[in-house]
């Protein structure tokens, strides 16, 4: 039995467009706009001795350049994911960084294998976009999923600074020097806004709908209550500290309850395509006998759309929203 090695040429090809995306993006804007990294970005751009009004300029614009990039045709499909992920690239460069991938595919493609050049074109294409795309929903997934996890730390830093006679500004910067990326430089970009005038829960509550965060929104709306009505602020997030809290700890049962029957799922809708696959390479012949018949291509649709539906059912059972 031999199989082709050229879908082990494609996925090392593909393999590689992920590791050369990030590696261009290391370049560009350096080692601190890695997810995770011990100082957050804001600090390390200030310890370069950056003015706070240049920090607050950068950084609000790339939090918000990719609101425009929804005008783009097809771009706009991407646009929210890389707005979550707070992609530091341009929408512009996104596409530009596309053309380039699709350019590198299409070269990987030339040397290694003997594919026609037609379909070499449409390979290194979709390449060049898929690329960009799981990379962006990758760095949009991860940043959420931090964001979730460092809001009832951040919360705590901030309630401590309040019980000790600090406003709600400076308590806010306080944990912003604290907290690392990816929640310590949005707190610091929201506590220096405020500084120079913006008000607290409006910057706050931009911040939540950016992120589409329930979470964040309790917590600018606590804040927003408090400036116009009054009350115990301390209180009212040390409440909310320990709702998020509790809700992420349930949502990590939850995940792990469910672990095992989304595995099952994506075992049993991948494997009808493993098994296409593995029997047109393994033996290429073996649907010769029955793909020129009439019935050939409907039952194929309709095995491929049972198959779709499938996965939506199946994504639906094990998605539990908590």
């Amino acid at each position: 039995m031999s199989i082709d090695p050229t879908f082990v040429i494609y996925g090392l090809i593909f393999g590689g467009i992920l590791l050369l995306v990030e590696a261009i993006y290391l370049m560009v804007f350096g080692r601190s706009i890695r997810l995770g990294s011990r100082m957050n970005r804001r600090l390390e751009m200030l310890d370069a001795k950056q003015s706070r009004a240049e920090i607050i300029e950068r950084l609000r614009k790339e939090t918000t350049q990719h609101e425009s990039g929804t005008a783009i045709p097809f771009y706009s499909l991407l646009a929210e994911k890389a707005q979550k992920g707070n992609i530091a690239f341009s929408p512009i460069m996104l596409i530009l960084m596309m053309v380039l991938l699709g350019l590198a595919a299409f070269l990987g493609l030339t040397l290694f294998t003997a594919a026609p050049m037609g379909l070499r074109v449409g390979i290194g294409a979709i390449m060049g976009v898929a690329g960009i795309w799981i990379w962006v929903s990758g760095k949009a997934k991860k940043r959420l999923a931090l964001i979730e996890e460092q809001l009832p730390d951040a919360i705590d830093l901030v309630v401590r600074g309040l019980r000790v006679g600090h406003p709600f500004a400076h308590a806010l910067a306080t944990a912003a020097k604290e907290i690392p990326d990816p929640l310590g430089s949005e707190l610091g970009l929201i506590a220096d806004e405020a500084a120079y005038g913006r008000d607290m829960g409006e910057a706050l509550l931009a911040f939540a709908n950016r992120m589409d965060m329930q979470d964040l929104r309790f917590l600018a709306v606590a804040v927003s209550i408090q400036a116009q009505s009054g009350g115990n602020l301390a209180e009212i997030l040390d409440g909310l500290s320990k709702v998020v809290r509790a809700r992420f700890k349930l949502l990590r049962r939850v995940r792990a309850i469910t672990a095992e029957a989304k595995w099952s799922g994506m075992f049993l809708s991948g494997f009808p395509i493993v098994a296409m696959l593995m029997i047109s390479v393994i033996k290429p012949d073996y649907y010769d006998e029955v793909k020129e018949t009439a019935l050939f291509v409907p039952v194929a649709l309709v095995v491929f759309t049972f198959l779709i539906v499938n996965v939506i059912y199946m994504r639906k059972m094990v998605n539990i929203q908590v």
